[in-house]
Parts: C-alpha cells; structure tokens; sequence
C-alpha cells in the first residue's frame, strides 16, 4: 500500500540531506536519496496562529505521537521536493459563475509549481473525465491546463465522490513520493456512485494531502463545506472558503506556497501491530514560545486494509 510499505523512498534533494540537528550532509551520487524500510511519510504544514506558513524548522522542533505515544522520527527534510498534483474541478452547473476564475487560478497555481511536478486534472459534473492528462509541470502543460479548464463545461450534477475515488487511483499512479490533490467544489454531491466514507478511507490509505476550496452558493441547498473541511482535516490539507470570488487566484497561491514550504517526516511503526488504523499527531516547538500548529494526515493503516465501503 502507498502509506505504509517496504519500499524505496526517493527524494530528489536539490543540494543536501537535512540531518536530525539541521545540519547539511553532502550527497553522493545523482542528488537523491533512497531509504529501504517500513516508513511512514508525514506531510507537514506548519503555520502560526495568524495562519502564516512557518519554514525553517529543524528535526528537533517536531515530536510525532503515533495512537497518543512518541516515536523516533527516522527522516527528516524540509528541502522542496516534487510533488504529484491532482487538480479535480467541479464543472456542474453550481460553478458557471466562477469558472473563468477557477480556470485563472489554477493556471497561476501551474505556474509556480516545482518543475519536476506531475500534474493532473479531473473534471467532473454528473460524470468524471480526465482533463490534462499526467504531465511534468512545464511552459507547455500550464498552457495545456489553461486551455482544458476554459473548455470545460459547467453544467449537470455533481459527482464529487466519484471524481475524488478517480482522482486517488491516479495519484497512486504518479512517481512522486509527495501527493497533493486540490478540489474546487461546493461539497454537494447528488450522482456519485461511491460513498463519502469509502473516499475519506481511500484518502487515508493513500497519504496525499487534499486542500479544499469552497465555493459556495448561499443559495444552493446541496452545497456541503463541511464535506470538504472534511476531507482536509483527516489528510493534513486545509479548507479555504473565499468570500469573494476575487481571492480564489490568492488561496490558490497560499496552497502553492504551502507545498512548497511544507516538511516531510518519517516514522516507523511499532513492531508486532498489524490491521489496524493508528492516529498520528504532530507537535511543533520552535523554542521561541510561538504558539504554532503542525498539520499532518490523521493516521494510517498498518498491514492489510480491510475492503473500503463504497
């Protein structure tokens, strides 16, 4: 499974491997590095309680607590590393009004991704499409991504599950260690033949990290915010609800940011568990007496997972 496994865990580090006390050891070979265990990678956001994103931090700042007892972290980087990136655009007939918008911002997202990112897009209304297929963010992608979401239509009903359940298994797909899906929706969900629960569990397994952003409709009774602060919440994301449509383009640039800002951690399970879901809780000390909040997914699985509810 992609959370927890006997894997090789590459990164692609630009300069040097962060170590325990923050310093910078030389790499040898081709800038990357390859760690063989049983790890489990944390994506970290560390913001302050204004809600500013808070880099540079040391391995030493952070304590993880794995079901509410501390473990050793075994990797450590806050290098920006690439990432996979799913877009998954809402294109029902809820979002017409701001769809020139969305396609702006998501654009401008592309443009300052790391250039070894994959990125991808799902459309969906009462069906789900591919629309940019998986590609190394580049010139010619971002012009792709901007031409697929203006053609996209907004009309239909919502298949919001459906899309994410798509979204997921292409994430799995992609070669980078880091997953990142973003989903611009109002949280309704009225065609979907999968289940919000068996995508929140999907999601859990898979280790990416989903940011939401909530356009909302105040008029619109099968709106549903709370399903996307949902989905944010139990992967480590974040919930943006833009109260004009004006700042969709600036949470898509406060989302870029975080990933690119963010700290990967790696812990190993205690030995003799196995089927079971573990919570995961991230403290952060800087020694400075900021009050800051560490996000992180809520857990993982361990051995086999029992069969998702659609």
């Amino acid at each position: 499974m992609q959370s927890l496994a006997t894997r090789a865990f590459t990164l692609g580090l630009s300069a040097a491997c962060v170590s325990a006390e923050g310093q910078q050891r030389p790499i040898e070979s081709a800038q990357t590095i390859s760690v063989q265990t049983d790890l489990v990678l944390l994506p970290v956001t560390v913001v302050d309680r204004k809600g500013a994103l808070v880099p540079g931090l040391i391995e030493r700042n952070f304590t993880v607590y794995d079901n509410g007892a501390p473990r050793p972290i075994q990797f450590f980087t806050s290098e920006d590393t690439p990432v996979t990136v799913g877009l998954v655009i809402d294109s029902s007939s809820s979002m017409r009004a701001v769809r020139s918008d969305v396609t702006a911002a998501g654009t401008a997202f592309a443009a300052s991704s790391h250039p070894l990112d994959e990125l991808f897009t799902v459309n969906f209304n009462d069906v789900v499409w591919p629309g940019l297929a998986p590609s190394v963010a580049s010139a010619e992608t971002i012009e792709r991504l901007n031409h697929e979401l203006a053609l996209a239509p907004a009309r239909g009903m919502t298949a919001l599950y459906d899309a994410l359940d798509d979204a997921l298994d292409r994430l799995k797909a992609g070669t980078r260690d880091r997953k990142v899906l973003i989903v611009v929706s109002d949280g309704g969900d009225n065609a979907s033949s999968h289940t919000l629960a068996g995508v929140i569990a999907k999601a859990r397994e898979s280790g990416a990290v989903i940011y939401s952003v909530a356009l909302i409709d105040p008029d619109d009774p099968v709106a549903r915010p709370a399903v996307l602060k949902q989905l944010a919440r139990v992967t480590g994301g974040e919930m943006f609800r833009p109260d004009r449509v004006g700042d969709i383009a600036k949470v898509f640039t406060h989302i870029a940011d975080a990933i690119r800002s963010g700290y990967t951690l790696g812990v190993v399970p205690p030995e003799g568990v196995h089927d079971s879901f573990r919570t995961i809780r991230v403290a952060v000390d800087a020694g400075d007496r900021r009050r800051l909040v560490a996000r992180t997914r809520a857990g993982y699985y361990t051995g086999q997972v029992q069969p998702r509810p659609r």
